[in-house]
């Protein structure tokens, strides 16, 4: 009778684990969720930067490109921090 009872108690064991596998498995809505997060945390900051650089080079007089390159990269950088903190993160 105890062996029974242990081997019982085993069976559930296992069976908890791989219901618990089973739930915690990602499925293919949420990883189409997080690839799609990630790309708006990357291109959200280099469009932004973007835009308010070539914004500021539409202020100044003459031809300029300064602004719009200089945020352009700091968007960058921004955007290549945010998928860094939010895959950390994960």
């Amino acid at each position: 009778m105890n062996n029974q009872q242990r081997l019982k108690k085993q069976i559930e064991s296992r069976i908890k684990r791989i219901k618990q596998a089973e739930h915690d498995r990602p499925n293919l809505l949420s990883q189409t969720v997080y690839i799609g997060t990630l790309g708006l945390v990357m291109v959200l900051p280099v469009i932004g930067c973007a835009y308010l650089g070539h914004w500021l080079d539409g202020n100044m007089e003459g031809y300029s490109t300064r602004w719009t390159l200089s945020l352009l990269f700091t968007g960058l950088v921004i955007g290549i921090f945010n998928v860094y903190f939010l895959i950390k993160e994960k």
